[in-house]
């Protein structure tokens, strides 16, 4: 299984830092690193010129250590130093133990290799790779990168300046964020996360809160024997009189998520809702009525209702103290107005949206979103092929293996009805959201070439069973 915790470049500086009282010195590491490196080549690529190209720092000191491996294999290898590694640094001893080949670090020498490995800026880089080493990594004309392709910041994903897209990444110890932040994650091609023998012990002193999403992190709840529909919770859908398709989706997949009752409440148009799925009820009355039932703790709102229905409905519901899973019409209705949504339990903003209510979240999606979940007090999942999820107290979960498929219309409208499915049986917000996304993805991995919505709720009792079955 996955480990899930994903540390920033400064939580792995910490972990590295504190590996010598856990009895690991930092040239082993080094060590253990390279070696890494020139495993993973060699289980991939069969013997042929490899030039590696080195930084100054410690990714430069791992590419070295990387180069002699390979050498000693018997593979032809030259190294292309940046500048030299700091005197009695780790580095230096590493390059002290090179002697093979140097070439120039020039974009014809990357060029006359048939394979780069990428040894010369870590997840750290903390500036705009300049044009000079650019043209470098994009004269490689198959390149293996150590820890992230140079450029890609660990922390965000976001490209500082140019970063070269790589065939292979190896990482150590945990996978950064910036592996499973887009555009990273798809610069870093296949991803290879090696132990170096680092120990795990060292996580406590580095306190991680970002978490690569999965079932490690969740449990989703299993019906008891002496259970009934009442106990699973009731879910109520507001229904719109026009985009009828959306309320019905999330019906849907709120049923098959596992809430023991379904409502569909629609004042206007409910004709339309009780022409569908046969087990799902409908009703005509007012949310001022339906709010007497004490049973109908969660709510899914947006979806289709348009946004004055939006206007007058979610105040209600908030003020009732209900979990409402706010989404779609929500983010038009109250543009600009973040603090009108404090007491949701959960809001599911694609991008658009979330600039819509909370401004643009920029390079750093992450801490935009962590951001917006502290301003209001509860999750904000922001959608996407690299969804992120955050709770109030910093928590944050990247999901990053759906696929891209689900862009399609109706597909959010399925994603609120699961994660108020899972809310029904008393999840807690923040997982029954990362457990949701997660369902999601699998279910649309299931479905396969051709998906649409209607697909994705026949694919949750399978995908829940997989859920259950990785714990």
């Amino acid at each position: 299984m996955m480990v899930p915790e994903l540390l920033t470049p400064a939580q792995m500086g910490r972990a590295d830092a504190l590996s010598p009282a856990h009895g690991v010195k930092s040239r082993t590491l080094m060590a253990n690193a390279g070696l890494a490196v020139a495993r993973a080549v060699r289980a991939r690529v069969r013997p042929c010129r490899t030039l590696v190209l080195c930084g100054p720092g410690n990714n430069g000191g791992d590419g070295y250590v990387a180069a002699r491996l390979l050498a000693d294999q018997g593979w032809p290898v030259a190294v292309a130093a940046l500048g030299l590694p700091r005197e009695g640094s780790d580095a230096a001893w590493a390059a002290a133990d090179w002697h093979g080949p140097m070439a120039a670090f020039r974009a014809d020498a990357a060029a006359r290799a048939e394979l780069v490995i990428d040894a010369v800026f870590g997840a750290g880089l903390a500036r705009d790779v300049e044009p000079a080493v650019a043209d470098v990594l994009r004269a490689a004309p198959r390149l293996v990168a150590v820890d992230v392709p140079s450029g890609v910041d660990g922390a965000t994903g976001a490209v500082r300046g140019y970063a070269p897209q790589a065939e292979l990444t190896v990482t150590f110890f945990r996978c950064k964020p910036g592996h499973f932040l887009l555009p990273g994650r798809d610069l870093c091609g296949e991803r290879v996360l090696a132990d170096i023998g680092l120990p795990a012990s060292v996580l406590a002193g580095v306190q991680a809160d970002t978490f690569a999403n999965g079932p490690a992190l969740w449990r989703i709840p299993s019906p008891e024997a002496a259970g009934h529909k009442y106990a699973r919770g009731h879910v109520t859908v507001l229904g719109g009189a026009k985009m009828t398709g959306a309320a019905r989706l999330a019906a849907e997949a709120a049923r098959r998520a596992g809430a023991g009752l379904v409502t569909i409440a629609a004042a206007h148009g409910a004709d339309i809702y009780r022409a569908g799925e046969p087990g799902t009820i409908v009703s005509d009355a007012g949310i001022a009525e339906l709010l007497q039932d004490e049973r109908r703790r969660v709510w899914v709102c947006g979806p289709g209702l348009g946004k004055q229905g939006v206007a007058d409905a979610l105040p209600q519901l908030l003020a009732a103290a209900r979990s409402v899973v706010a989404d779609a019409d929500t983010f038009t209705a109250f543009a600009g107005q973040p603090d009108a949504l404090c007491g949701a339990a959960v809001l599911t903003p694609h991008a658009g949206e979330f600039s819509r209510v909370f401004g643009p979240p920029g390079e750093d999606r992450v801490a935009a979103v962590r951001a917006a979940a502290a301003r209001v007090g509860g999750v904000v999942l922001l959608k996407g092929s690299d969804t992120i999820v955050a709770a109030p107290d910093g928590r944050a979960v990247i999901n990053g293996d759906a696929p891209p498929s689900l862009a399609t219309a109706g597909s959010g409208d399925v994603l609120s009805g699961i994660i108020a499915g899972l809310l029904s049986q008393g999840m807690a917000a923040f997982d029954a959201a990362c457990a949701g996304v997660w369902l999601h993805g699998r279910c649309g991995a299931l479905a396969g070439p051709g998906l649409i919505a209607e697909d994705l709720p026949n694919h949750l009792p399978k995908a829940v069973a997989e859920a259950a079955a990785c714990r």
